[in-house]
């Protein structure tokens, strides 16, 4: 079959909310000839499948700052790209149960207050007072902040995708990658089924498959998938409105209200990377066990749906943004070890500040691919 030979300014490959948002902030800058291709349909792999959670209680002061870029873009979308992102802030507690644990949530709260996080320190009392549906007695304390919560990952992206249309980026769908051109250490472009592009910058924005996009480059990228599964109950009033995001952090377990029921999930720890993205049952018992004994009243919540999707993790839990120092014009944002979708907003306009200007005033040095020689940088405590 006859191939298709095109050119474009910036290819960027993978529809998930970061090579959306970075297609619209790179046509937002610019008159660039941008092409974004999606192997199978916009926001349909991790971003899709997220709990949509923005927050700032990170222990990485590169993250939070990620965060509140993010959070600003949630206050001003609805001007800007007409469309209603229906941000809830119900809140994001997370919770302690030893000493290990505590001590490091102290450490965090001095980080995060550093950057203006309006963060609380609560004794074990004070979150029994405020959510009396959950079991405190085993708790060393936890850590709140009002401002945080969800918002609808696929809307989020979609409306970064139809304003990228309308400023002229072309999006080309069910469009698989094959090879990408390397020459002179420089990029030189992509080879689809039926499409050749020779362009000067590629962006791997492509999740869990990001390993693999980057060998196709001739990179080694340390970018694993890992299956996370999340439950929602079926109609559920027996825990009070609003029900904020709560992560028991010794057991990776979180939970929140998503009315009419509640979504929660757990990492498995224990899980060897794969692609795999079924849902296991047996594994829900698990989640059920400790669900049960946080919450109690969840013994009386009956389960509607599970669904899984793809972390892709890095050894250190912080993601690769930037340009590969082994390819000049090949630059990655990848491996956000389950943040991709809250820090997506904020990557697109950092990195396309970098591609545009050729520099950015965001110190990316945490997360240059080139740490992992010497794994000096400090990576992120509070991945779940």
């Amino acid at each position: 079959m006859h191939s298709t030979n095109k050119t474009a300014d910036v290819v960027i490959i993978g529809g998930g909310i970061m090579g959306c948002s970075l297609a619209y902030y790179l046509a937002k800058q610019s008159k660039k000839n941008i092409l974004l291709l999606e192997k199978n349909l916009l926001a349909q792999g991790s971003t899709g499948l997220s709990v949509g959670g923005i927050r700032q209680q990170f222990s990485h002061p590169a993250n939070i700052l990620l965060s509140q870029m993010t959070l600003h873009v949630m206050k001003t979308f609805k001007d800007e790209f007409e469309t209603d992102v229906c941000f809830h802030p119900s809140g994001y507690l997370f919770l302690a149960q030893t000493e290990e644990t505590w001590r490091e949530f102290l450490s965090n709260i001095e980080t995060q207050k550093k950057h203006g996080v309006p963060v609380e320190q609560m004794t074990p009392g004070e979150i029994n007072t405020n959510w009396p549906y959950l079991e405190t007695r085993d708790l060393e304390g936890g850590t709140f902040c009002h401002q945080d919560g969800y918002t609808d990952p696929y809307l989020i992206t979609m409306a970064f995708a139809k304003n990228a249309r309308r400023l002229g980026v072309q999006i080309s769908e069910k469009t698989t990658v094959q090879r990408i051109l390397v020459e002179a250490q420089r990029a030189r472009g992509v080879v689809c089924e039926n499409l050749n592009v020779s362009s000067p910058v590629v962006v791997n924005t492509s999740g869990p498959w990001a390993a693999q996009v980057g060998k196709m480059a001739g990179l080694d990228l340390p970018v694993k998938p890992y299956r996370r599964q999340v439950f929602m109950t079926k109609k559920f009033q027996q825990v009070p409105k609003p029900v904020p995001m709560i992560i028991d952090m010794d057991d990776s377990f979180y939970f929140r209200g998503d009315p009419p029921g509640i979504l929660m999930g757990m990492s498995d720890l224990e899980e060897k990377s794969s692609f795999n993205t079924h849902v296991d049952r047996d594994f829900l018992e698990k989640i059920v066990a400790i669900a049960t004994h946080r919450i109690p009243i969840f013994q009386e919540a009956e389960i509607l749906r599970g669904w899984a999707g793809l972390y892709a993790t890095t050894p250190d839990q912080n993601p690769i943004i930037g340009q590969a120092p082994e390819i000049e014009g090949f630059y990655n944002a990848v491996g956000f070890s389950g943040h991709g979708f809250q820090h997506g907003p904020a990557v697109g306009q950092i990195l396309a500040e970098l591609i545009e200007k050729g520099q950015t005033d965001f110190d990316l040095s945490p997360f240059t691919s080139s740490r992992f020689s010497s794994f000096q940088k400090q990576g992120e405590k509070r991945a779940v």
